[in-house]
């Protein structure tokens, strides 16, 4: 997947809580590793990055907050400011767009002069 195709992170990840400030790169490296885990519906997996270092949880559970709902994680992370935990969501609106751009593309139908 393209740069250019991937949705912007605030369509794909909604923040609960976070005792670090999350920057753009950081909330996608989250949201692919709990996206990876959610859809082989994995517990856990660790994620590193140039500076991040740390564990992406699946809570295995869904929750809902006004009109955002989806799948429910929990990251213990090491940054250049220090440790911190994030809990966020995988919305629903950013999980349809991941399976989108996953999905092969169909083969054209042949046509036939009968």
């Amino acid at each position: 997947m393209s740069s250019d195709q991937t949705p912007p992170y605030w369509l794909l990840i909604s923040v609960l809580f976070s005792s670090q400030p999350l920057t753009p790169a950081l909330a996608m490296t989250l949201h692919q590793a709990a996206f990876d885990l959610h859809q082989r519906g994995e517990g856990s997996r660790e994620v590193a990055g140039d500076m991040l270092s740390g564990r992406v949880t699946n809570l295995r559970r869904d929750v809902a907050l006004g009109g955002i709902a989806g799948p429910a994680f929990e990251a213990e992370i090491e940054t250049e400011r220090g440790s911190g935990v994030v809990r966020f969501v995988l919305t629903r609106q950013g999980l349809e767009l991941m399976k989108q751009q996953e999905a092969p593309p169909t083969p054209p139908r042949p046509k036939y002069l009968n």
